[in-house]
């Protein structure tokens, strides 16, 4: 069973009208559900969740555990002791949750509300939907620099950030090897067309380590979203990665004097996945309700995600709290890509487990 979705790289992303809903019975009085905390589940139950109880009287139990959603919902399933209704989950995670039986797979053309004109889901969605999950944002983990530690001369690029010398201070990175060993790659010189090409070798994965080496030295590691904008505003380091959203929240709504940089960003997709026995008719309806045009652009009123549809991309409109144009701040943004690394889900569903392996007997070392 190929449970592969394809991240395609497109513009920003936005909504329309208002849902014309199945027939359903809603006969649970709450709904758990588990995303990731922060600016993007706060952007969540504006967009989603507090509409959605408004339509139907249904509460929402945020739960701000996606960073063990994989962890999470294979050991309810296992414990026959489910909890958790509906989860927002990565694309790589999703795929390997699919496969592992514990999730329920997703009649999306059924299930989901089409685009305004007609296009069903199948259609409408950017990326290829796999049969276990339901695309709502693509996003970016990428470089982002604290500009009041530099004397205006600023990093750019992934190869900048390797410069300690002309660019000096800490780096913070993920502690995963997702991103790192591309971005590795990148400062080496290969191109970001070719990372995946590089690194589906073992010269081509040593070769990244060996690149790495170059900035062991100088890292910080980080493990939790909330982190890297708070190492960058308190100067703990010069130089982060991390999410897209967490960066423009620092920057546009808390005035920290962030820049993101967009060379080598990381582009990937989050979405929503339903454990093992919790596809009721309220789960549906909330899938429908959640990934309808509009409700994917209203999300763009609070973060700098792309919604998941190409419906939505008109719509893409302004921030709501500080009136800022959110187009220039999409990882979808034609400029915003010409360097993306669209990320390969099926490679690091493959070799993920080995590479962490090998990652973290790195950093042990």
């Amino acid at each position: 069973m190929n449970h592969a979705f394809k991240t395609t790289a497109v513009a920003g992303v936005t909504a329309m009208g208002l849902l014309a809903a199945p027939a359903a019975t809603f006969a649970a009085e709450s709904l758990t559900i588990v995303s990731w905390g922060g600016a993007y589940e706060e952007s969540q139950r504006k967009a989603y969740y507090e509409p959605y109880t408004e339509m139907t009287g249904t509460e929402i139990t945020q739960v701000s555990k996606s960073a063990n959603g994989l962890a999470g919902v294979r050991s309810q399933v296992e414990a026959g002791n489910v909890t958790w209704d509906v989860v927002d989950m990565l694309e790589g995670p999703a795929i390997r949750a699919c496969d592992e039986g514990i999730i329920e797979p997703i009649d999306h053309d059924e299930i989901l509300k089409p685009a305004p004109n007609g296009d069903s889901p199948s259609e409408d969605f950017i990326p290829e939907l796999g049969e276990c999950f339901v695309p709502e944002i693509l996003y970016a983990t990428l470089f982002a620099y604290n500009a009041e530690m530099f004397d205006g001369d600023n990093p750019s690029t992934v190869k900048d950030v390797w410069n300690t010398a002309d660019y000096p201070g800490k780096r913070s990175l993920q502690k995963i090897p997702a991103g790192n060993l591309e971005w590795a790659l990148m400062a080496d010189g290969v191109d970001h067309e070719e990372v995946y090409d590089v690194l589906d070798s073992s010269d081509g994965v040593g070769r990244a380590f060996n690149s790495l080496n170059k900035i062991k030295g100088d890292v910080v590691w980080w493990s939790e979203g909330a982190q890297p904008p708070q190492l960058l505003a308190d100067e703990e380091v010069s130089i982060a990665t991390g999410y897209n959203g967490r960066f423009f929240n620092a920057q546009v709504v808390e005035d920290q004097p962030i820049e993101i940089m967009w060379d080598g960003q990381l582009f990937e997709v989050d979405g929503w996945v339903v454990p093992q026995g919790k596809l009721t008719d309220e789960v549906k309806q909330f899938l429908r309700f959640s990934t309808d045009t509009k409700r994917l652009a209203d999300q763009a009123k609070y973060i700098s995600y792309g919604p998941a549809r190409h419906s939505s991309a008109p719509m893409v409109g302004k921030h709501k709290e500080t009136g800022v144009e959110m187009s220039p701040h999409m990882p979808t943004n034609p400029e915003n890509l010409k360097t993306a690394i669209p990320k390969d889900a099926v490679f690091w569903a493959d070799k993920g487990d080995s590479l962490s392996e090998r990652f973290n007997a790195w950093l042990a070392m």
